[in-house]
């Protein structure tokens, strides 16, 4: 994944945050934040999201699957110091959303995502529901 463009770097843009407290454990040889504690991070504040979004009410019958996760390290994290979780909807389409994320400490970007997930059925893909594609585009989308 090329570097994310620089205005998905900016917290204002995003109608969600998640602060999440780091811990010693999250810390590499070289005492910066791990990779795979920084993907962890994003993962919860992605779960957390689809929370408040609703996605468990409003999606009904189908259910929600992660297609693809690409991140992208922007800088070294560290430990004590907690992180926020900025999280929007980048776009949706017939059978899935893009959410993207943005992980800061201390005001600076440490770490972008970008995750597809899909609407299932029956074990497979199937469309949006429109009232929750409404949910998505009207509230939970990336600001201008």
């Amino acid at each position: 994944m090329p570097r994310p463009e620089p205005a998905l770097l900016d917290p204002a843009r995003y109608p969600f945050a998640h602060r999440i407290t780091t811990r010693f454990a999250d810390i590499d040889p070289n005492q910066h934040l791990n990779n795979v504690a920084l993907a962890a991070m994003m993962e919860d504040a992605r779960v957390r999201f689809n929370l408040a979004i609703g996605s468990a009410i409003r999606i009904g019958e189908r259910r929600a699957m992660v297609a693809s996760v690409a991140m992208e390290y922007l800088a070294q994290g560290h430990f004590p110091d907690p992180v926020t979780v900025h999280c929007g909807i980048e776009g949706v389409g017939r059978s899935s959303w893009t959410v993207a994320q943005l992980l800061e400490q201390n005001g600076n970007p440490v770490a972008f995502a970008r995750s597809v997930l899909v609407a299932i059925a029956d074990d497979r893909p199937t469309p949006v529901p429109d009232d929750y594609r409404a949910v998505l585009l009207d509230r939970w989308t990336l600001r201008a």
